[in-house]
């Protein structure tokens, strides 16, 4: 227990949440005229190309009843659309899709800046011939007479119509959103030109459970005709998931690549192609030597494991793992998974348990329980292997299972490790960046997150890709340090866009996890090789969020290793070559070698990967401190109930942007881009860099404050802070932060997708931030407060140094409200509240001992 330990509020006071107005832009709308000169054209060929296709499906062999979906693209939010949907027989809602990459036009524009993108929604609707008709009809009438009443229930048609910017059939383009799933195709055939090609089908999720049947049927006998096989199929009611693996021969493959207008590709019943097996450790040659490690004698761990770690295959004897990880391989994938293989696992393990090896941290008191859900791709020929998902499992079903067997178990087999909290998922899906759709994982992942209250930590993922100069070699060799970090930082941000979040990182609950430019290694000699960052910036190959409904992401960032480039000396521009390494710099880890029986090897190795697991150690050493304060200070409390969120909020509460933010200022601002710093600082750095050590302690200038419960929609809780007589007419810097963090259910076919929404202000809510100010006399800095609120970790950053007065028994008011977003909340939500108020350390304020004073009493109360 530290000496001064972090202290726990008193029970909050139940109140009524704080009402929030929401002011809507002004978006210029057509005419109904207007509309009907637009949209009756478009309407007419889209009758007309169901027809046909109707004609075309009904003399197939198969006899296929002709459905399709409709995408409905409108300016704004039509709320409440998909009930009206449900009022046509043959109308099926199928999802929303939020858009705000909308280009303005003479038809709409926002009324204040016209060049400015709109927002909108795209509606997904399943429908036949009759409902097709019965829609369009509707619209005839409304053209005809605007003031028409509508049937009860169908008004919504009418907002719908007024709004409506574009409407068309979801067609080939759509289910080849993904289009790396044929270059892969390509690349496998090349490879080997008989080889069966393997893919995914991702169904449109029917509420009817015949209907996904006879989905599954159609794409299943689509398939078969052309001589290939259903290996697999998955359906997750819970996320709206509907699956089939399918394996074809490669003669089909190839005539699909030639002229992708086959029934396969146009089968309305499926949504989405996708390669299968791109969830990899990377293809980058890997250099340098492996060295040897010493090991000391340390106790071996003993306790249950809190955190769980997906991922490949780790060397379980080496000496620095021996004794410290339960490997459950239920598959016997070890069988196929040779030692000199085992590298990615082996270093995820390694940095959970002992840390960065630089330096010289403790080993976890707890055992680490590890699933492989990794192998070696069988067609790779160098040594060591990439590590990948294999291609004859849906991954979304893989990791559904892996799961409930760790949480509850598997058939008649109990759970393998209920104590798990944290579970560590260091790899991504190189083939799916996010962009606004969920993907099926991350809605699994936040859906199992709620179902067995555990807190999933993700790693960002990596763009290895080169970074294009823009000048010739000789022009950037002449660039100074801090000239070669502008354009280096210029030139990444250019390519955002092809530098995204890998699948699953975009998911709400998780705790998405970026690479920091850091490690404490010795650099040796590196010859040409080039360290383009000086100063402690995010890591070059870090992915960029924001995340869903552009919420904050990644959430943090964690030391990721200093990466180096090799320089390009080709014809034109010179471009940087990441250079992977097992030498200096990076993070120190466990490997396994190349010769039979050696097992206290070590290397190098960075990214985004490092990063997540760094950051499931901390959890887990978090995890024991909160208890053992939960236990010190409320022993009635059940922990377990509010464990995570508090984790949760423990792990963000220590980051800021610090320097790292106004390094990126500095080297990002232009005389017009003032406006953007901030969104651009946080889709690459998050809520900033932690700092647990500090978090988990308080000293005499500051004081940390743990506050937790329940909420349902509606309510709120209060929270008051006493404020420290020794602080009032003080002109000394002072900071204040409140993060709150909770797991939220979500409503998978919903736009909104977030079922709950918590969020926190000061006093009575109204004009919070100017009470705030009038209270400590501080302003929020770091990221935009409105996109704080978008995801499920709210943190604020406050700090001023202006005399402030206050008089004893003062109180800062803390408001924790919640409300529904996605839909109606069934359970009370769980939440975790940190606050911390703090001084310069060595100025002569008794901060904590004031604050903790004005609370003790209180706190045996609870």
């Amino acid at each position: 227990m530290a000496e001064l330990p972090l202290l726990l509020f008193p029970s909050p006071e139940v109140a009524d949440r704080t009402k929030r107005k929401m002011v809507p832009g002004k978006v210029h709308m057509p005419s109904v005229t207007r509309q009907g000169e637009r949209l009756s054209p478009v309407f007419q060929q889209l009758q007309t190309s169901f027809n046909a296709r109707c004609v075309e499906l009904q003399q197939s062999p198969s006899g296929i009843d002709p459905e399709q979906v409709l995408v409905i693209e409108t300016i704004g939010n039509i709320e409440n659309f998909a009930n009206a949907v449900k009022k046509i027989p043959g109308l099926e809602w199928m999802g929303e899709i939020e858009t705000d990459e909308i280009v303005p036009d003479e038809d709409f524009y926002d009324a204040k800046k016209p060049e400015k993108d709109l927002s909108g929604r795209l509606y997904l609707v399943m429908t036949n011939q009759t409902a097709l008709t019965q829609m369009l009809s509707l619209w005839t009438q409304y053209q005809a007479d605007t003031s028409m009443t509508f049937q009860h229930g169908l008004t919504k048609f009418r907002d719908v119509f007024l709004h409506l910017k574009d409407i068309r059939r979801w067609g080939v383009e759509d289910r080849l959103a993904e289009k790396e799933v044929f270059d892969i195709w390509q690349e496998n055939l090349e490879f080997d030109s008989q080889r069966n090609i393997r893919f995914e089908a991702e169904l449109w999720y029917r509420g009817s459970e015949d209907k996904r049947r006879e989905g599954e049927s159609i794409v299943a006998g689509l398939i078969q005709n052309l001589g290939g096989s259903i290996i697999s199929q998955c359906i997750i009611p819970s996320i709206a998931y509907h699956s089939v693996l399918g394996e074809i021969p490669a003669q089909a493959a190839l005539q699909i690549l030639e002229q992708p207008e086959v029934d396969l590709v146009k089968c309305e019943n499926i949504m989405f192609f996708r390669p299968t097996g791109q969830m990899a450790t990377g293809k980058e040659p890997v250099e340098g030597d492996i060295t040897d490690c010493t090991v000391s004698a340390e106790d071996l761990p003993e306790g249950d494991p809190v955190v769980a770690v997906l991922d490949g295959m780790p060397l379980e004897n080496h000496r620095l793992l021996a004794g410290r990880l339960i490997i459950d391989d239920p598959d016997d994938w070890a069988s196929e998974y040779p030692a000199t293989d085992r590298q990615h696992g082996t270093a995820m393990t390694s940095l959970i348990v002992h840390g960065d090896l630089n330096g010289d941290p403790a080993p976890l008191s707890r055992l680490v329980y590890v699933r492989p859900i990794l192998h070696p791709n069988p067609i790779d020929y160098n040594s060591p292997r990439e590590e990948c998902v294999p291609d004859n499992i849906l991954f979304v079903d893989y990791i559904h299972r892996a799961v409930k067997r760790i949480m509850e178990g598997d058939g008649d087999d109990e759970a393998v490790a209920p104590m798990v909290k944290v579970i560590n998922l260091s790899i991504g899906d190189r083939s799916r960046h996010f962009s606004q759709v969920m993907s099926p994982l991350a809605r699994l992942l936040d859906w199992l997150s709620v179902k067995y209250n555990v807190l999933f930590v993700i790693s960002s993922g990596n763009h290895p890709e080169p970074i294009d100069t823009g000048m010739s070699s000789r022009e950037f060799e002449a660039l100074s340090a801090s000239e070669c970090e502008t354009l280096i930082v210029r030139k990444i941000y250019e390519d955002a866009r092809h530098r995204r979040l890998l699948s699953p990182a975009e998911s709400i609950n998780g705790l998405t996890v970026g690479a920091l430019h850091q490690d404490t290694s010795q650099i040796g000699y590196i010859g040409n090789l080039i360290n383009v960052f000086d100063s402690e910036l995010p890591s070059p190959v870090s992915a960029f969020g924001s995340g869903y409904r552009r919420a904050i992401k990644p959430d943090l960032l964690f030391s990721g290793g200093r990466v180096l480039y090799s320089q390009s000396f080709g014809s034109g521009n010179s471009s940087l070559q990441f250079s992977n390494r097992r030498i200096a710099p990076g993070n120190q880890v466990a490997a396994p070698s190349a010769q039979a029986g050696e097992l206290n090897k070590r290397q190098f190795c960075c990214g985004s990967s490092n990063s997540a697991a760094l950051t499931s150690r901390a959890a887990s050493i978090c995890y024991d401190y909160l208890l053992s304060i939960i236990a010190e200070q409320a022993p009635d409390v059940d922990f377990s109930a509010f464990g995570v969120p508090i984790l949760k909020a423990i792990l963000v509460h220590g980051c800021s942007w610090d320097e790292l933010g106004g390094k990126l200022d500095e080297l990002l601002r232009t005389d017009d881009n003032g406006r953007q710093i901030k969104n651009w600082i946080s889709r690459w750095v998050g809520y900033g860099v932690p700092d647990i050590e500090k978090t988990l302690g308080c000293n005499e200038q500051r004081a940390t404050l743990l506050g937790f419960g329940q909420l349902s929609d509606g309510e709120a809780h209060v929270y008051n802070l006493p404020l420290p007589p020794s602080l009032s007419a003080q002109r000394e810097w002072r900071k204040f932060t409140v993060t709150l963090a909770w797991l939220s259910p979500v409503a998978s076919t919903t736009q909104r997708y977030r079922e709950a929404q918590l969020w926190f202000d000061f006093e009575d809510g109204k004009k919070s931030r100017e009470k705030l100010k009038g209270k400590l006399r501080v302003t929020g800095i770091d990221c935009d407060s409105d996109a704080t609120r978008r995801g499920t970790v709210q943190h604020e950053v406050f700090e001023g140094e202006s005399a402030v007065a206050i008089s004893d028994g003062d109180a800062l008011q803390i408001k924790v409200n919640c409300r529904k977003d996605a839909r109606k909340i069934d359970h009370p939500i769980a939440y975790g509240l940190v606050v911390s108020l703090e001084v310069a350390e060595g100025v002569d304020l008794p901060i904590y001992n004031e604050i903790r004073t004005r609370i003790t009493p209180t706190i045996q109360i609870r």
